[in-house]
């Protein structure tokens, strides 16, 4: 297959490497001292998933030629921008890799025939320099969406990914069920910290539990059918639902210890730390967006797009105590 990846950072990188070690070709866009590496070297991927250095020819213009798959990578809040030069692509399959919701719309309108497949990724992958990317969880990848785009990625992330793919019949319901998961991602953005640092501290942890509670809330209200990404389920919902923080901050702890011991940065830590724009609007700022629209509240997840945004301004990241201070008290 000859594949197109729109956005070659960490998560679009690591699908670009491991399709490439399958024997696929593959392109890639990337922007800066990443693009330059990848240019000069290729991608260089190590951690959970071995060692190798993927040769894929990094693209400066659009190919006018035969693509069979696109998948879309770059954060939801770029997808508008990213996909316009890819017109002429139109009715290629395009399967879209983001946290947050958004970017198959973003696809549906610039390229109006194209099939739409999500893939929603459980493993944890950092970009550690330029042309570099470490696998820190080394955890399968949800899929679903349009029949004809799920049928083209199927077969190219089976012999690709070396863990489990999971094919979702609701693919909604599995997309907010992320959602929940990445309450992890904000606060780590606002204080420096990995994952595993925030939920190990009480007072922090007991904001991302209420924050969990919101999204929880927010889902019912719209509907949704809570489908099972890794070991969160519509079980695991329900015991948010039905047991409020506590259980929220019982399920954050089951996630951090799936992290294991390598410090994970979350996505929005490490679009900070390159100076770029975090997904943040895509992921906390969809549940305050819900919530508005449905008459539920949801303070806590308001308050940390208000503090992410501020941070990524250049704001130095906030102590714990300065952050629990700017958050809603229980």
């Amino acid at each position: 297959m000859r594949i197109a990846v729109i956005g070659a950072g960490a998560v679009g990188g690591l699908v670009a490497a491991l399709a490439a070690r399958a024997g696929h070709e593959v392109l890639v866009t990337a922007r800066g001292e990443h693009a330059d590496a990848i240019a000069r070297a290729g991608l260089r991927v190590d951690g959970g998933w071995g060692e190798w250095v993927a040769a894929v020819e990094l693209v400066r213009s659009i190919p006018n030629d035969r693509v069979d798959l696109i998948v879309l990578a770059t954060k939801a809040h770029d997808s508008a921008e990213a996909l316009a030069p890819w017109a002429a692509h139109d009715g290629t399959p395009v399967l879209v890799l983001q946290n947050g919701l958004g970017g198959e719309d973003a696809v549906r309108d610039a390229l109006p025939h194209s099939p739409v497949a999500i893939g929603l990724a459980l493993f944890a992958v950092s970009l550690t320099g330029p042309g570099h990317i470490t696998v820190t969880g080394p955890n399968g990848l949800t899929l679903g969406g349009d029949p004809a785009a799920v049928a083209v990625a199927e077969p190219l992330l089976l012999a690709a990914l070396p863990a489990k793919l999971v094919l979702a019949a609701d693919i909604r319901g599995a997309q907010w069920t992320k959602l929940l998961i990445n309450q992890v991602n904000a606060l780590p953005a606002i204080t420096g910290l990995s994952v595993q640092q925030t939920i190990a501290d009480p007072a922090i942890l007991s904001v991302l539990a209420r924050g969990m509670v919101e999204t929880v809330a927010v889902g019912d209200a719209a509907g949704v059918a809570w489908g099972r990404i890794g070991a969160v389920d519509a079980d695991a919902v329900a015991r948010v639902r039905e047991g409020g923080a506590a259980a929220a901050a019982e399920l954050a702890q089951h996630l951090a210890a799936g992290m294991g011991e390598v410090p994970n940065p979350a996505s929005m830590l490490q679009s900070i730390r390159r100076g770029r724009t975090t997904e943040v609007d895509a992921i906390n700022g969809a549940i305050v967006d819900y919530g508005t629209s449905l008459g539920i509240p949801t303070p806590v997840n308001a308050a940390l797009v208000d503090l992410v945004r501020t941070v990524q301004k250049g704001v130095p990241h906030l102590t714990a105590a300065e952050a629990l201070s700017r958050l809603p008290a229980a």
